[in-house]
């Protein structure tokens, strides 16, 4: 593992992906922040760390036939790395809310923004940034925010969840072409939230209906099951769930 320690940085995804058009990184590379000023999630979201208190890193990892039409490994297997890794700090209650955002009893504690750089029909190497709320205790207005430390009652080591968390998801990703897809997937589905439970979506309108999730497709679409019964796909653009 290479590790660049930054003091401060916009985002450590941005400087990554930067980095690596500019210079040849070694495989298996990890930026890492003790303060990062505008951290981005999913749909152009922000991402909320505080100094000390917060993980925030981004890993580059390459692949070697890795097919482009499998690329959502790349998101399975890093959603279920963290998981592992924080099932072991006995955080309670983790679960995926699709696509990649991780929870401990029904609370976000951390998140995943993945960008895969593509090379004919092969994902040549992945950024994978992650954030993970560790010892913070307060959230002013996100409800569904919380941390390793108010979920466990426990202060955490910053460098030893760093190690473990990184550690974890570099185990999942090596020869991740030659791993079982549908395997991962059936453990992915297995740990996803709100699964095979009546719940809210919302369209992009402010549409709201009510579904069950019955699981995902291999390019990682949400297969949710309507009301009338019928089973529709929703890319994460075009639902947001509600809880």
């Amino acid at each position: 593992m290479n590790i660049i320690k930054l003091s401060a940085i916009d985002s450590t995804n941005t400087y990554l992906k930067q980095l690596a058009k500019e210079t040849q990184l070694p495989d298996e590379t990890v930026v890492t922040t003790q303060k990062q000023l505008s951290g981005r999630g999913q749909m152009g979201n922000g991402w909320l760390s505080r100094e000390g208190q917060s993980l925030t890193f981004s890993i580059l990892k390459e692949f070697k036939g890795l097919l482009a039409e499998r690329q959502f490994m790349v998101s399975m297997a890093v959603s279920l790395a963290i998981l592992d890794a924080l099932h072991n700090q006995h955080v309670p209650n983790i679960s995926i809310k699709w696509p990649n955002d991780i929870l401990s009893a029904k609370k976000k504690v951390g998140g995943i923004l993945i960008e895969n750089v593509l090379e004919r029909s092969c994902v040549k190497y992945s950024v994978i940034g992650v954030g993970l709320n560790v010892n913070e205790t307060d959230f002013p207005n996100l409800p569904q925010a919380s941390s390793l430390k108010l979920e466990t009652g426990k202060t955490f080591d910053l460098d030893e969840i760093f190690e473990k968390t990184t550690n974890s998801i570099f185990k999942n990703l090596r020869n991740l072409s030659e791993k079982d897809f549908s395997e991962m997937m059936q453990r992915y589905e297995s740990n996803l939230f709100q699964k095979g439970v009546i719940s809210v979506f919302e369209s992009p309108e402010g549409l709201r209906f009510n579904g069950i999730i019955k699981g995902v497709s291999e390019i990682g679409e949400l297969y949710v099951e309507t009301e009338n019964t019928s089973v529709k796909k929703f890319q994460l653009k075009d639902v947001r769930l509600i809880y």
